[in-house]
């Protein structure tokens, strides 16, 4: 991790958040807020839509290149893996830190024996003396926070280690996995990921016909590349995360189709998932589709089309690409099947 810049204290969140929203070379300005509570604060990156947030924890998320709109969704990891439910970032100042514990000790609500030892920790000397108020300035108390969104899952109790201090330009202890470093930035950047609902163009969509083979392709204007960027000034590190879609799988929702091809999985070609049907390719076999062997009768099969999106991140001191797992959103929609209607001369 690479060295910390010292900074100057702002005065609240929305300072910070007035800050980021006018010059992104002031983020350097940003340090742990309040009283380390993880509130946010939601920035209007002058489109309309919330394209930066900061937390309490000075972890900065800038969405602009996200995708949005009511038919957006987070990507699901492919392999049994999930972001980290928790991590630790810087968080207090000497003086913020004294004034979260000294309220909970003269209420002793947790404990004679509890607060004797946190007292002997934090002020007495054994490591630290008095909230390390003489090295005020010098570096940042560090304490864990738990994703949002994630409060209830198991993984964010894995954070049970006390406040500890990390002095400007030193790394967190080696002993703490859940640091956080660019790599775990990317990952929480993963979880801010959001694309667009599959629903896949169907074609020629007044005749879904028994026996007749139907195209299905992708609006290319809806399925491109989307990214997040995770930062933390305060430490100067950051990651982009970003998404792009490589294929889409059809699920025609019935064992009485056949699909385009055989495995059901079209893959982006030219930046493209599927081809567009054109008028006189009705009996053409296409590159992406199906074909219904049996009429959905009074009701509809439920296709549903599940688009496999590539993640991969670059950040702070990353000479090279990396690789995360793939993510998968997918969608259904119904589709009437007709038999072919014979005329008798």
């Amino acid at each position: 991790m690479p060295a910390v810049v010292r900074l100057s204290v702002c005065a609240t969140l929305l300072a910070v958040a007035t800050v980021l929203a006018s010059s992104p070379t002031a983020w350097a300005d940003i340090v742990p807020g309040g009283e380390g509570t993880g509130s946010e604060t939601q920035v209007d990156g002058g489109k309309g839509e919330q394209s930066v947030s900061a937390t309490a924890g000075a972890v900065v998320f800038e969405r602009s290149r996200n995708g949005s709109g009511p038919s957006v969704g987070p990507v699901a990891a492919a392999t049994n893996w999930t972001p980290p439910a928790c991590y630790y970032a810087p968080k207090y100042t000497p003086e913020q830190l004294k004034k979260v514990k000294e309220p909970i000790w003269e209420a002793g609500s947790t404990g004679y024996q509890w607060d004797a030892e946190q007292r002997d920790k934090y002020v007495n000397g054994h490591p630290y003396k008095d909230f390390n108020e003489e090295k005020a300035g010098k570096g940042y108390w560090w304490d864990s926070y738990v994703t949002p969104g994630r409060e209830g899952d198991p993984g964010a109790l894995d954070c049970e280690e006390d406040a500890f201090w990390v002095d400007t330009g030193d790394d967190p202890p080696a002993d703490i996995p859940q640091a956080i470093t660019p790599e775990m930035l990317a990952q929480l950047a993963y979880a801010e990921i959001r694309v667009p609902t599959t629903e896949v163009e169907l074609r020629p969509q007044e005749a879904t016909k028994v026996n007749l083979p139907t195209w299905a392709w992708l609006d290319a204007t809806d399925f491109k590349p989307v990214s997040v960027k995770a930062s933390v000034p305060l430490l100067g590190v950051e990651a982009t995360t970003t998404a792009e879609p490589v294929s889409v799988k059809i699920d025609p929702g019935t064992a009485d189709a056949q699909t385009y091809p055989a495995s059901g999985v079209c893959e982006a070609v030219n930046g493209s998932i599927g081809e567009p049907y054109e008028k006189g390719k009705a009996d053409q076999t296409p590159p992406c589709g199906v074909k219904y062997l049996r009429s959905s009768g009074d009701g509809a099969y439920q296709l549903k089309a599940t688009v496999t999106w590539k993640i991969h991140w670059t950040g702070t001191g990353v000479a090279e690409e990396q690789q995360l797992p793939d993510g998968n959103f997918g969608g259904e929609q119904d589709v009437v099947v007709q038999e072919i209607q014979a005329i008798n001369r």
